[in-house]
């Protein structure tokens, strides 16, 4: 269920995309789930019809979804292709933290921070 909040500072755009990125990445939303039409689903929001297709775009843009012309919009495959690139890394940062002794709560500090800024921390301290 998608609620969004009218007093949030966050817009309603990012709040439909949290919720559904959210949605996808914990499977409650499966891989090849048909989205709600973005018409339908600003409807039922009372959100104009350009927030929820922002909201759409976004996801496409992240690989969560894809557009499959009329026939609409889908959970993609390739957001369990990213969850899988995730691991990948992080077994590969903590190869690294292993090989350089740094301790478990500095490391997650590092990814912390690296978090927090969208990467470029993490491409700062290496």
């Amino acid at each position: 269920m998608i609620v969004i909040d009218a007093n949030s500072p966050v817009p309603p755009f990012e709040q439909l995309r949290a919720q559904l990125a959210r949605q996808i990445q914990d499977r409650t939303l499966a891989v090849g789930a048909r989205l709600p039409t973005i018409r339908r689903l600003a409807a039922d929001l009372g959100l104009a019809v350009n927030t929820v297709g922002r909201a759409y775009r976004e996801l496409e843009e992240a690989g969560l979804i894809e557009t499959r012309g009329r026939a609409g919009s889908f959970v993609s495959a390739a957001g369990e292709q990213a969850r899988e690139r995730a691991r990948r890394a992080a077994a590969d940062y903590a190869a690294v933290v292993a090989s350089i002794g740094l301790d478990e709560s500095e490391a997650l500090c590092i990814v912390q921070a690296a978090l927090r800024s969208g990467g470029a921390a993490a491409s700062a301290s290496f």
